[in-house]
């Protein structure tokens, strides 16, 4: 498929797929939600634009052919599989020990933009769903088709990490209480692990 391939039905169906598989809850959604609940919209911002932005980037990145790696060294998959692991569960720690705002600001940061990017890398959902979309969108991996996943995804992206940031904001009157929030960021830090685990064994 190349960039003139991209006709109006098959550019929805594409932008379909992008919205249901960025929208659903996921590691990267159920992050942002305890980002939003936890220092709001606004400083959860780089955290949002790091998963908007890297996210495709990697999808370009698989598209140009990065999966080659594993298909020439296989034990790369098996490495990548026990980071990915050690790495989410660290997070879903940080979550669920997460500081209320305002009992110690320098203990509770949200991610940085640099962070959210690197962490698609290390996310089992980010590598499926970008399987999925150049298997079914570029399979020929030419570089118009890829470009136009990839940017799709940037535009579904915005619509996502901005739902579920401001989901978790909304919250935050419920969450006033230490103790709410306390619950709050364990019931994450829980749905976080059980993504990992629904996916892997999926």
């Amino acid at each position: 498929m190349s960039y003139c391939a991209m006709t109006p039905d098959l550019f929805l169906a594409l932008a379909a797929f992008a919205l249901v598989s960025v929208i659903t809850p996921g590691p990267n959604n159920l992050m942002l939600m305890a980002s939003g609940a936890n220092f709001g919209l606004r400083r959860s911002i780089p955290h949002m634009m790091g998963i908007g932005l890297g996210f495709p980037a990697m999808v370009v990145m698989v598209g140009l052919g990065v999966m080659q790696l594993f298909e020439a060294w296989p034990l790369a998959r098996q490495v990548l599989t026990a980071v990915s692991v050690v790495y989410m569960l660290w997070l879903a720690w940080k979550i669920a020990h997460a500081a209320a705002p305002g009992e110690d600001g320098a203990a509770g940061r949200p991610l940085t933009f640099l962070q959210a990017a690197a962490f698609q890398w290390v996310n089992p959902k980010a590598w499926s769903m970008a399987l999925g979309a150049i298997t079914l969108y570029a399979a020929g991996r030419d570089l118009g088709a890829i470009l136009w996943v990839a940017g799709t995804y940037v535009a579904m992206s915005v619509l996502s990490t901005t739902t579920w940031t401001v989901m978790g904001r909304g919250l935050r009157r419920v969450l006033a209480s230490p103790r709410n929030l306390r619950i709050f960021n364990w019931v994450m830090a829980g749905l976080l692990v059980a993504s990992l685990a629904a996916v892997m064994l999926g």
